[in-house]
């Protein structure tokens, strides 16, 4: 006998849909602070809603874009001072 209903089909795809949502908000986030963990975070999520078919791929694409960003800039940092933190 089984108590709960089965999980739907739209259950997944609600999940999706708040992965890409906060890969993008990680990712925007990603580009003021903490980039050497949001930004990774954001691509692993951003990845995961594409795969898991997303109704919303724009925001899951910017969150990919956003976090790649995130990513570049540490780039830039560890190149310009040698180091992951950023000094002012």
């Amino acid at each position: 006998m089984q108590l709960t209903a089965p999980a739907a089909r739209r259950t997944g795809v609600r999940d999706a849909d708040g992965m890409a949502v906060a890969s993008f908000i990680l990712g925007l986030l990603g580009l003021l602070v903490l980039n050497v963990f949001l930004g990774p975070i954001a691509v692993v999520l951003a990845a995961v809603a594409l795969w898991r078919g997303t109704t919303r791929p724009g925001r899951a694409y910017l969150g990919l874009a956003l976090g790649v960003a995130d990513l570049l800039i540490l780039a830039a940092f560890i190149q310009a001072d040698s180091t992951i933190s950023w000094s002012f």
